[in-house]
């Protein structure tokens, strides 16, 4: 009982803020307000086979189902949210986000099968430089609402590469091709995988993982990003 009223009295002076609009969090709400969350710019198609994500990998890897939570455009509120996420130690952003777009993959038909969730994978010189995978923490959450296993060695990443940022599409696929490989194919040989990732621009980096898990691993993937270019 003290302890919860330290807690309270301790949100008084030095209360959570919005990852978004950095107002003041309410009782009950968590990483982002109400209103913030409310005008999140959802895609709402993750039900569409024929949705703009997909689409991105049509005639280059077959992939049973691809979809993104919400769109951002650059310089907006919410590529700052991602910012946050990847750069400024906000891994509770990706969890949190991670819930919530589970929830809404709970209703995929194309999504029911799933066996394991595999974020994809950081070379370890960056894991170190950064202290975290970004995408590790999505898929926590999507494991949280979804409940199903995460596998973080059957894919790794085993040449070290530039930032993605500044390429156009061609110097990215140039970039990530042939840099990832399959450790422990028995834990996904014959499953349905669910890629994940922050972030899907030109697909290049995703592209370049499904190629392998499917080649190499023998295994089925969907893709399943937090965001997307768009709106």
């Amino acid at each position: 009982m003290i302890g919860s009223w330290l807690r309270g009295f301790w949100g008084l002076i030095y209360p959570d803020l919005c990852a978004v609009c950095e107002s003041p969090l309410m009782h009950g709400e968590e990483v982002l307000c109400t209103r913030c969350s409310y005008k999140l710019p959802r895609t709402r198609n993750w039900n569409e086979s024929d949705n703009e994500v997909a689409k991105i990998f049509w005639g280059r890897v077959y992939l049973l189902h691809a979809c993104s939570f919400f769109y951002f455009r650059k310089g907006s509120r919410y590529q700052k949210l991602l910012h946050k996420l990847k750069y400024a130690d906000r891994k509770d952003i990706g969890r949190y986000l991670g819930q919530q777009f589970g929830r809404e993959l709970l209703t995929v038909d194309q999504l029911s099968n799933i066996s394991a969730i595999i974020p994809v994978p950081l070379h370890p010189k960056k894991l170190r430089k950064r202290g975290y995978n970004q995408s590790e923490w999505i898929a926590l959450g999507l494991s949280d609402t979804m409940s199903i296993p995460i596998i973080t060695n059957a894919l790794q990443r085993i040449v070290y590469t530039e930032t993605q940022t500044r390429k156009g599409r061609l110097e990215r696929w140039d970039n990530v091709s042939e840099v990832f490989a399959i450790a422990h194919k028995e834990k996904i040989k014959g499953k349905h995988i669910l890629l994940v990732d922050d972030v899907v621009t030109t697909g290049a980096t995703l592209e370049a993982c499904a190629q392998v898990l499917i080649t190499e691993g023998e295994c089925e993937v969907s893709v399943a990003t937090l965001a997307c270019a768009g709106r």
